[in-house]
Order: structure tokens, then C-alpha cells, then sequence
């Protein structure tokens, strides 16, 4: 299920004559990326391999690798709401997500892309290694407004009885960036979601945004702000949507809260562990395993990670 980051090494050199050797003829690694913090929300960064255990479908798994994560490669996608409920934020939301990929970013190393959604997801800029190239992404960005149609006396058209005024097809754009532009991409695949999680048009469901995002191996961290006219903000699904892929759900009173935000979004991505685990389950049949990590030494620990993979079929 994953482009491992961890290896099962698979080629062994031959056997001396004399020598008997066990061939171990495992299926490939599945490999998880998580975050630990304790009860008062600070990170707990001396975990070692003892202190973790890994259950799939309850089953206990022998952990084959763990290591703190600092040097995986981060490909990331910013995925920006640019429907007329953002058109307050977006000036701020611009300088403080430039802020984080100059922060966050490592030329040559990490790649990041920009993508606006309000019916549909458009890739404004691709991934790239360069931050500059990020922020020039950013800065293009403006609020979309429906045009009028004189056929409805000024107002925007209906779809299926429904008006087009607000069109926001958040988990289409979100099944788009995970399945067209991330799936492929290797490293530790994030997206940065930036909406107020108010979903007007998408012919799919939340459901499908999670499974898609775990069969791709995306984390989705949420940022959640709105104007309050237009709803507010659905945080009961960015909420389900990040801690069911291992991310995080935040959500800024205040626009010149989201450098804080995106600061907290950054400490999270520089506090992960790695480990990677065999499953005793070998099966190819393409159902899904939950994933439980615990901390055997830390009853209170808070634990994100993603709930669970799809095993490949045939």
C-alpha cells in the first residue's frame, strides 16, 4: 500500500553451499507517519521503538523500522477555497501561507503546489521545488464570483433546483488533488486545506475525500476560517476529515491569527515519527485495515495518524 519510505530488503546474496539460509518472503512494508503529544498538547519527541505498539484490525504487528522523521521529503499541496466566503481572509491567508513555505520548504528537497477550488480544483502552480514560485502561485490567487444571467432576472442559474451563487465542490477538489497530482508523488504527501468546510456542489461525499486520501497516503491538515455571513465554518468535518488522515483541524478566530496557524502546522510536520511494520495479514484482496498506534508508557498521549490503508488487490 505505500511508496515506502522504509524498504523490506527482498534480495539476499546467494547461499554458500554449506550455509542454510531463510528467505523471508514478506509482502511490502506498510508505513505510517504520526504525531504524539501529551495531555497539555506538547510534543513528546524521546519516544523509542520500545514505547510504541501496532495493531491492525487488532491484531498486534512486529514493527520492522521506527525512527524520528526529519529528513523524509515533504511534497505538499496547498489547496485554497477561493469562493466568495474567503474574500476577507484571502489577502491574509496569502502572506502567511508564503510565510510558511518559505519556512517549510527546502529547495531541491521538498515540493510544494497551489490549487484554488470553488466548482471545480485548478492547479495554479505545480510542484515545484523553488518558493518563489509558490508565493508568485499565491499571490494570483482572487476570490471567483459567479457571473450574473439575465435568463434568471440577474441571478446565477440552478443546478438541479439548486443555485450556482456560492458553488463550493470542496470533496471533488479534494479527491481531484489527491488522486490526479499527489498519488504518484513520493515523500510525505500533505495537503494544507484553506476553507471554511462548506460544501455546496460535489458529486461525491466526505467519505470518498477520506478514502481517496488514504489510498493516496495524504495527510490532510485543515485551516479552517470563513466569513460568518456564508455559514461559518464546518469544523465537525474538517475535523473528521484531518484526524481521519492523520492530520490536524485548526481553526483562527481571527484572520492575523493564521500565522499562528500555519506555525502550529508547522511544528507538527517537524514532530513525526516513522514506523513500518509487515503485516501478518498477507492478503492482496483490497480491504481496508485499521491502524491503531499506542503508547505503552503514556496512557494520556494523544496520538494522529492515519486510520487506516486499503490492501492492493490480486
Amino acid at each position: 500500500p505505500d511508496q515506502n519510505p522504509v524498504q523490506d530488503p527482498k534480495k539476499v546474496p546467494p547461499p554458500k553451499p554449506e550455509e542454510e539460509t531463510t528467505i523471508r518472503l514478506g509482502t511490502q512494508l506498510v508505513n505510517v507517519l504520526f504525531s504524539v503529544t501529551d495531555n497539555q498538547n506538547r510534543y513528546l519527541g524521546s519516544l523509542v521503538k520500545d514505547d510504541i505498539e501496532v495493531l491492525e484490525n487488532g491484531q498486534r504487528q512486529e514493527i520492522f523500522a521506527f525512527r524520528k522523521e526529519f529528513d523524509l521529503p515533504l511534497t505538499l499541496a496547498m489547496l485554497i477555497d477561493v469562493c466568495g466566503s474567503e474574500q476577507y481572509t484571502l489577502p491574509l491567508l496569502k502572506d502567511a501561507g508564503g510565510n510558511f513555505v518559505d519556512s517549510v520548504l527546502r529547495p531541491g528537497k521538498d515540493t510544494a503546489a497551489v490549487v484554488r477550488f470553488e466548482g471545480e480544483a485548478t492547479v495554479v502552480q505545480g510542484l515545484t521545488s523553488n518558493p518563489s514560485r509558490v508565493r508568485r502561485g499565491l499571490d494570483e490567487l482572487s476570490i471567483i464570483v459567479p457571473p450574473p444571467s439575465p435568463v434568471y432576472g440577474g441571478a446565477t442559474p440552478p443546478i438541479n433546483g439548486r443555485s450556482r451563487q456560492g458553488r463550493t465542490s470542496l470533496w471533488d477538489s479534494i479527491v481531484a488533488t489527491c488522486s490526479d497530482l499527489l498519488a504518484s508523488e513520493p515523500g510525505r504527501k500533505t495537503i494544507i486545506l484553506l476553507t471554511d468546510g462548506q460544501d455546496t456542489s460535489s458529486r461525491l461525499r466526505i467519505g470518498d475525500a477520506i478514502d481517496e486520501a488514504l489510498r493516496a497516503e495524504v495527510v490532510i491538515y485543515s485551516i479552517g476560517i470563513g466569513d460568518p455571513g456564508f455559514g461559518g465554518v464546518n469544523e465537525g468535518a474538517l475535523k473528521k476529515l484531518s484526524e481521519a488522515t492523520g492530520g490536524q483541524a485548526i481553526f483562527p478566530r481571527r484572520g492575523r491569527d493564521l500565522d499562528q496557524a500555519f506555525i502550529q502546522l508547522e511544528q507538527d510536520l517537524r514532530q513525526q515519527y516513522l514506523l513500518a511494520y509487515e503485516p501478518r495479514n498477507d492478503l492482496s484482496d483490497g480491504t481496508f485495515r485499521k491502524i491503531e498506534i499506542r503508547v505503552t508508557n503514556q496512557k494520556d498521549a494523544k496520538i494522529r495518524h492515519r486510520r487506516g490503508y486499503y490492501a492492493p488487490k490480486g
